[in-house]
């Protein structure tokens, strides 16, 4: 069995940087041609030009945050996509909202190398238990996965009990979905007497892993490595088998700028992540993700040459994923409006109890008849699509920092 994927990931780092960046001027070339909304954010660049990191570090950014804006004004994609909607092979919506389209291809996203590096071969049986429905999440690692020659069990999330009935029956070797999905699917599956120890290997993301997580789920016999993925670019980078940060994914170039500022920062110092893919459908030049990470010096011991970064370090702005969603400021104040006359200042805090993230929203309020709390619970299920608790306490007991969302969670 092959090492790696393929010759790309072993060559040098100075052969991949040639290559990577004699393509970039065409393709922004041909992004602002067949682009307008590319055109207009690029308005009096000389593509030919940007043939260097430097020269990529002079383009102004592209936030993800401002595509909802930018898709609302011109429909359904800001004018950033290179293709009609009749184009596409799939459109998504995914939470914003924000839609994409899917291109051309096998493997639009990325995912088989990731995959690949995660131990799945071809023949391997893949349940996968992200969601299908709308967003592209299912499809990132469900084209990836029939790339790579592997039969994919379209499990999507919830319905556990019918989850855990198709992996007893059918045996799949691999599972992706995100890692507090997986621990459930075995609670449940020991739970109910099914087994489910064809498992072997897993593919997670979108939701955090911390290291006891990971060492559980090892010790139930499931060996469990990490994408990061965005709707936008597919799969960003990967861990491998060395489990020493992440392995850049070779379409993808990735700077670490400093927030708010869009220059790069030094190696090892945490900044904002920031992607450019070629794709050809869906051209992306300096999407700032709004996610924090680090570049980590030197290559990875496992002999791909690639950048590797430290992964996901949280967010430049107080976007935050819960459960693989993400949840917005935005969200919060929707969710007080929902009462009508909205109470004081509040703070949603996310946090982890039994290797689950748990979000519970401190508003500050007079004490009342005690409805405030399950109304609150209500209009912020209502908001955010996901349960939370309501903690009511005393006015002026919150910090006056202007913080919305604070993300309690351990990063270790």
């Amino acid at each position: 069995m092959p090492d790696h994927f393929d010759e790309r990931e072993t060559q040098s780092p100075e052969a991949r940087e040639r290559d990577l960046f004699a393509r970039l001027p065409d393709f922004i070339a041909r992004a602002m041609a067949e682009a307008p909304g590319w055109a207009r954010h690029l308005d009096g660049i000389d593509p030919s030009a940007i043939s260097s990191r430097e020269a990529l570090a002079s383009l102004p950014m592209l936030r993800k945050g401002a595509l909802k804006t930018l898709q609302e004004a011109d429909p359904p994609f800001g004018g950033f996509a290179a293709i009609r909607p009749g184009g596409a092979t799939r459109i998504f919506m995914s939470p914003g909202p924000i839609f994409e389209p899917q291109g051309e291809g096998p493997d639009p996203w990325n995912g088989a190398r990731a995959l690949f590096a995660a131990g799945f071969r071809p023949g391997d049986v893949v349940h996968n238990a992200f969601a299908y429905t709308l967003t592209p999440g299912g499809f990132i690692l469900d084209c990836g996965a029939r790339a790579l020659g592997c039969a994919v069990v379209p499990a999507g999330i919830g319905n556990t009990e019918m989850q855990v009935e198709a992996m007893a029956h059918i045996r799949p070797t691999g599972y992706t979905g995100t890692p507090d999905f997986l621990k459930i699917l075995l609670d449940k599956a020991e739970e109910a007497g099914r087994d489910v120890s064809s498992l072997s290997r897993a593919l997670v993301s979108g939701a955090a892993l911390p290291p006891s997580l990971r060492a559980e789920l090892g010790e139930r016999g499931v060996g469990v490595l990490q994408a990061y993925a965005i709707a936008e670019i597919g799969v960003i980078a990967y861990e491998t088998e060395a489990l020493d940060g992440m392995v850049v994914e070779e379409e993808a170039i990735v700077e670490i700028v400093r927030p708010g500022t869009g220059e790069p920062v030094a190696e090892g110092e945490v900044g904002e992540v920031v992607v450019t893919r070629m794709n050809a459908a869906y051209p992306m030049i300096r999407l700032a993700t709004g996610d924090l990470s680090a570049v980590l010096p030197g290559q990875s011991p496992c002999g791909r040459t690639n950048m590797r970064i430290r992964g996901w370090m949280g967010r430049a702005d107080q976007t935050t994923k819960v459960k693989g969603m993400f949840v917005h400021p935005e969200q919060v104040a929707e969710a007080l409006r929902g009462l009508g006359d909205a109470p004081g200042r509040a703070r949603l805090v996310v946090t982890r109890e039994n290797e689950q993230d748990v979000m519970t929203l401190k508003v500050e309020a007079e004490a009342g008849d005690g409805s405030l709390a399950g109304r609150l619970a209500d209009c912020l299920q209502t908001a955010t699509k996901l349960r939370g608790r309501v903690e009511i306490v005393a006015p002026g007991s919150l910090p006056n920092d202007g913080k919305v969302i604070e993300d309690a969670r351990p990063l270790d």
